[in-house]
């Protein structure tokens, strides 16, 4: 089969490996269509973060070359033994989290969170940038027939916001401040509304994504207007009850420090290719939190549900589908260059 793999920085090669089979307690899954992910944006021009080099994973027992892609949906085409939650037909979507479950975290049930975590698609496994994934049978998520393969393909990403939102303190009624409205930061608007908050302001650069994070229902503060913090405060008379800081570029975490209330709380979503620098007294003397998040646990279906009720569309936030082929010219490339695009699909189909 024909599979995208990371060999190193700017180095991605579509290649012919082995189809991989349905063992014991597995499900072999044809690929409908896969998102490419900040992470693997990551991965492509400032690798390896997540993807193991030179020594071999730890649970996965692979290094680079690895095949790339862990936001992806398509159907069971064959089951093996000891698999009884799934039958062929299946439509599902993978939870791709590789955990040990044995460490302090995975005994707390923190599994996003364990020693040894790693993603399918980026520390071995297969991956969704091909054209089939045997995966665990408890990885794997059913989705209804009301929604579509596409919309699937979003049930990860949308994880990592939904995840973001329930860890913080945010309260319905309150109001939040989204740093960035990349397709995490559009996934966060989205998993605000969900939430209940009454005001979401979005603070970001690019005229394309300040659209479309208006036409989510944010209200924009453009950086190159307004001095963010100063206005922030005012609009909300004191500061926002919840920041997300999901850009991943060290000043904008000082702002996002600085735009919330008294003991309000920063979420950090992103992932920071560089070390920022803070102030610890913005945080001290105003008894402010100061959060991160890696990922997801137990919120699949969560957000499988929201996404029948109609939230974290995929017609609005998809914004190019391309074949596999063209992954790299016009796909990770394209990210880079074009700030009009949010999610990028994948399509194995020839």
């Amino acid at each position: 089969m024909q599979a995208l793999r990371w060999h190193n920085v700017k180095d991605l090669r579509l290649e012919t490996i082995e189809e991989p089979a349905a063992l014991e307690g597995k499900v072999k899954i044809k690929i409908e269509w896969c998102g490419i992910c900040g992470s693997d944006l990551h991965e492509y021009v400032a690798g390896p973060i997540f993807i193991p080099q030179g020594t071999d994973h730890p649970l996965t027992g692979e290094k680079a070359p690895v095949v790339m892609g862990h936001e992806f949906s398509g159907q069971i085409v064959e089951v093996g033994q000891g698999v009884s939650k799934f039958n062929v037909g299946d439509r599902v979507v993978v939870e791709p989290v590789f955990a040990c479950g044995e460490c302090v975290a995975c005994r707390q049930g923190k599994y996003n969170l364990c020693e040894k975590m790693g993603f399918l698609g980026l520390a071995g496994g297969g991956g969704g940038f091909s054209e089939y994934v045997a995966a665990d049978q408890h990885m794997v998520h059913k989705i209804p027939d009301s929604l579509s393969y596409e919309q699937g393909a979003l049930v990860e990403p949308s994880a990592v916001a939904l995840h973001a939102v329930r860890s913080s303190q945010l309260k319905v009624g309150d109001k939040a401040v989204v740093f960035g409205a990349g397709p995490i930061g559009l996934l966060v608007i989205e998993a605000l509304k969900a939430s209940g908050a009454a005001e979401i302001y979005v603070v970001e650069l690019s005229e394309e994504r300040k659209s479309k994070a208006e036409e989510l229902g944010g209200i924009v503060i453009d950086p190159k207007q307004y001095d963010v913090v100063e206005e922030i405060q005012k609009r909300t008379d004191g500061g926002v009850d919840v920041a997300f800081e999901v850009t991943g570029v060290p000043p904008v975490l000082t702002q996002a420090i600085n735009s919330t209330k008294l003991s309000g709380q920063i979420m950090i979503v992103s992932i920071f290719e560089k070390d920022a620098t803070i102030t610890p007294n913005n945080i001290v003397l105003k008894e402010r939190n100061l959060t991160g998040i890696i990922g997801y646990r137990d919120v699949f279906p969560a957000v499988i549900s929201l996404m029948e009720q109609g939230y974290f569309p995929a017609e609005k936030l998809v914004t190019k589908r391309i074949k596999l082929n063209e992954v790299i010219d016009h796909g990770f490339e394209a990210l880079l260059k074009e700030k009009n695009q949010v999610k990028i699909l994948v399509s194995p189909k020839q």
